[in-house]
C-alpha cells in the first residue's frame, strides 16, 4: 500500500462519512486487530513503508468509527500505551541515588527515557501521512470532547498537546493574503471557520476582501489549504464604531491609500484540536507589518471587538446594575417604559426587560438606558476578572498582547448575536507601538490593563 493510495484512502472515507454518516462502533475482532497495530506501531515492527501502512489502516478505522467507537480508541491509546511504572520507578531511583555524582546525568536521561511513552511513537506515525498532520489536530479536538467526562485521557491530551505545539510552532507557519482571486475551496473554508460575524453570501464575502479591507491567515506547510487562524482587516480614516456599518456591501469603497487607521474586526481560529497552541499575537505583529510596509500613512491600529461574555456575567450579578444605573438612569427609563409607572423600576429588574431585544428599535428608551449599560459594561472590562485576569476571552487575548482598552460603543453591534453576548455593545482595543511592550509586562507580571481613563473613571463611578 503506497502513501498514495493511503491518503486516496482517507479521502474516500471522509467523503463516505459526511455522505453517508456511516459511523461504527469499535468491538469484538475489530478491537482485537486494532490493539495488535498499535502494538506494532508501538513497537517500531517493520520499516518505513510498513509504518505508513499501519497507520493508514489506523486512521482509516478510526475515521470510520462513531463517537463511542473513537472514545474506545483513545482510552485504549491512553491506558495501554503509556510509561511503564515500574520501569519508572526503578529509573528515578537509580537517579536518586546518583544526584551528586558523575552518573548523575547518565541517571537523569535513563530516567527521561523511561517518562516517554510508546503513545508518542504512535502518534509520530500518523504525521507520516499525506494527511496525517490534519488527522491528528482533529483526533486532538475529539480527545478534548471526551476528557471532559474521562480523566484517563487527560494525559493523553497533554502530550499530544505538546507534540502539536511543537509542530505548529510559529517559526513553522506562513503567513498569506487571502484575496478574491485566491482559490474557490479556500474561500469556502472563510465563510464555514468565521466564527465573529457570520459571512452571509458570496457578495459579503467579497465585499469583505475589497480594495480597502485586507485578510491574512496562518497556513502550516502541511495542511496548505485550511487557514489556522485568520484576522479580517479594515483600511479607514477614522476608530470604527459600527460593525454594521464596516460590513455594509453598499457603502462606497474607501481609498486604501489615504488610510490613517487599520481595523482588525474578526479573528477566528479555525481548529479546535489547536486549543491551547498560540499564535493569534504572532499574526498580529506579522499584519502590523506587512500593513505599515503596503501602507506608511497608517498610523493607528485597532481592533472594533465583542464582548462575548458581557450579557452573561450581567445576568449573573444582579448587583453590578444596582451600582450601575443611578436614580436618574432609572426614571428615565421608566418614563419611556410607561408613563404612569410609579415608583421608577429597580435596577434589578432590567435584566428581564432587556431580554426583550425590541428594546434596540425604541429609539428613546435605548438612549435612556446608554449611560447604566456603558458603565455597566465598563465595570466587566476594568474589574471582572478570574485567577486575576480578565474574564472575558476577547480582553484577555488583547491585553495580553499589549493593547489599551480605548473605547466602549454603544449598539455597535445590533445583530441577534451581537444583542445576545452583549447588549449590542462593542469595544476598541488600541494598539499603540509605543506602549505595547510595557502594557505586556505589566499584564504578564500582576495582571494589570491598561484602560484609557474615561472607562476607568466610569467603572468607578
Amino acid at each position: 500500500m503506497s502513501a498514495g493510495i493511503v491518503v486516496r484512502g482517507l479521502r474516500k472515507v471522509r467523503t463516505l462519512l459526511a455522505d453517508s454518516g456511516g459511523a461504527r462502533g469499535l468491538a469484538g475482532k475489530e478491537l482485537v486487530r486494532t490493539r495488535e497495530l498499535l502494538h506494532e506501531c508501538a513497537a517500531g515492527v517493520g520499516g518505513e513503508i510498513s509504518a505508513r501502512q499501519r497507520a493508514g489502516r489506523l486512521a482509516e478505522t478510526y475515521l470510520r468509527l462513531d463517537d463511542e467507537g473513537r472514545a474506545t480508541f483513545l482510552r485504549t491509546l491512553a491506558t495501554e500505551f503509556g510509561p511503564d511504572p515500574q520501569l519508572v520507578a526503578t529509573a528515578h531511583a537509580g537517579y536518586q541515588a546518583a544526584i551528586g555524582s558523575d552518573a548523575q546525568w547518565m541517571a537523569e536521561s535513563e530516567l527521561r527515557k523511561a517518562m516517554r511513552s510508546s503513545r508518542l511513537r504512535i502518534l509520530a506515525q500518523f504525521n507520516t501521512l499525506p494527511q496525517g498532520v490534519k488527522f491528528l489536530v482533529d483526533l486532538r479536538a475529539d480527545l478534548l470532547r471526551f476528557a471532559d467526562t474521562d480523566a484517563a485521557l487527560r494525559s493523553l491530551d497533554r502530550e499530544l498537546e505538546s507534540r502539536l505545539g511543537a509542530w505548529f510552532d510559529v517559526g513553522f507557519l506562513e503567513l498569506q493574503r487571502i484575496t478574491w482571486s485566491s482559490p474557490a475551496a479556500l474561500l469556502e473554508k472563510l465563510i464555514e471557520y468565521e466564527a465573529v460575524h457570520e459571512i452571509r453570501s458570496w457578495s459579503d464575502l467579497k465585499n469583505r476582501l475589497d480594495s480597502d479591507r485586507r485578510c491574512y491567515a496562518f497556513f502550516h506547510p502541511r495542511m496548505p489549504m485550511e487557514p489556522l487562524i485568520f484576522v479580517e482587516v479594515a483600511l479607514t480614516d477614522h476608530l470604527a464604531d459600527n460593525v454594521q456599518m464596516l460590513l455594509d456591501e453598499q457603502a462606497p469603497v474607501f481609498d486604501a491609500q489615504r488610510a490613517s487607521t487599520a481595523i482588525f474586526y474578526s479573528i477566528s481560529n479555525t481548529q479546535p484540536g489547536l486549543r491551547g497552541v498560540s499564535f493569534g499575537n504572532f499574526l498580529l505583529k506579522r499584519v502590523v507589518d506587512d500593513l505599515k510596509r503596503d501602507y506608511p500613512r497608517l498610523v493607528s491600529f485597532a481592533t472594533l471587538s465583542p464582548l462575548p461574555t458581557f450579557r452573561r456575567w450581567a445576568e449573573k450579578n444582579p448587583e453590578a446594575w444596582q451600582q450601575a444605573f443611578s436614580a436618574a438612569d432609572l426614571e428615565r427609563i421608566t418614563r419611556h417604559l410607561k408613563a404612569d409607572m410609579v415608583p421608577p423600576v429597580d435596577a434589578s429588574e432590567l435584566p428581564k426587560l432587556l431580554a426583550d431585544d425590541r428594546w434596540v428599535n425604541e429609539a428613546r428608551l435605548a438612549r435612556a438606558l446608554q449611560h447604566g449599560l456603558m458603565r455597566l459594561a465598563a465595570r466587566y472590562l476594568v474589574t471582572a476578572s478570574k485567577g486575576g485576569r480578565p474574564v472575558d476571552p476577547v480582553a484577555r487575548f488583547h491585553l495580553g498582547n499589549g493593547a489599551r482598552v480605548e473605547r466602549l460603543n454603544y449598539l455597535a453591534d445590533t445583530s441577534a448575536h451581537g444583542r445576545q453576548q452583549s447588549y449590542g455593545l462593542m469595544v476598541n482595543y488600541l494598539y499603540d507601538p509605543d506602549t505595547i511592550e510595557a502594557n505586556v509586562e505589566a499584564f504578564s507580571r500582576g495582571g494589570e490593563i491598561a484602560v484609557a481613563t474615561a472607562i476607568r473613571r466610569s467603572a468607578r463611578d
